[in-house]
């Protein structure tokens, strides 16, 4: 059954309104570039979650809904490192396809948190960005005197970023 205004019935309309952020300010609407606020509006038909109290309330449904964002977006993250394209028919091989996808998102998102969370064009860009800048590494592993070395392109432009990235996950302690 609707409402009225041909909504579902028990449907609740939460708009937030706060200030924008840096990253936010490309994306603005020309009334928010006008009024110098960013509005988002969530629909839910949530009342409340069981026996937990304060559940009712418009601002804790407000956080539940913005914390799901965050899960949609690392399943954004986790398609684009392969998840949306599972390989066959068979389901063990796409069972396996789609651990390694998941364990590569997990991987990327510890080297961000580790070593990229003072580089800011890198700490929260997206997978392709951080394939072409760091994963597809133009650089050459030399053997010399029972020895590797690894020969990175002088002129590559996020050379320093991949060596300072290198040192710190060598810097890391091991795990007891």
């Amino acid at each position: 059954m609707n409402t009225p205004e041909g909504r579902p019935k028990g449907m609740r309309l939460i708009a937030r309104r706060v200030k924008p952020s840096r990253r936010h300010l490309g994306k603005l609407t020309a009334f928010e570039q006008k009024t110098g606020w960013r509005y988002s509006i969530t629909a839910t038909n949530i009342r409340h979650m069981g026996h937990i109290a304060g559940t009712h309330q418009v601002q804790f449904l407000d956080v539940l809904h913005r914390d799901h964002t965050e899960v949609e977006d690392r399943v954004r993250t986790n398609k684009a490192m392969g998840l949306a394209n599972l390989p066959s028919k068979s389901w063990e091989t796409n069972a396996s396809w789609m651990l390694t996808a998941n364990l590569a998102a997990d991987l990327d998102a510890w080297l961000r948190l580790l070593t990229l969370h003072d580089q800011a064009d890198l700490a929260n860009a997206e997978p392709d960005t951080m394939r072409f800048r760091l994963y597809h590494l133009p650089a050459r592993l030399a053997h010399h005197a029972r020895r590797r070395h690894l020969r990175i392109e002088r002129t590559w432009p996020w050379a320093q970023t991949f060596t300072t990235s290198w040192k710190r996950i060598n810097n890391l302690t091991a795990a007891t």
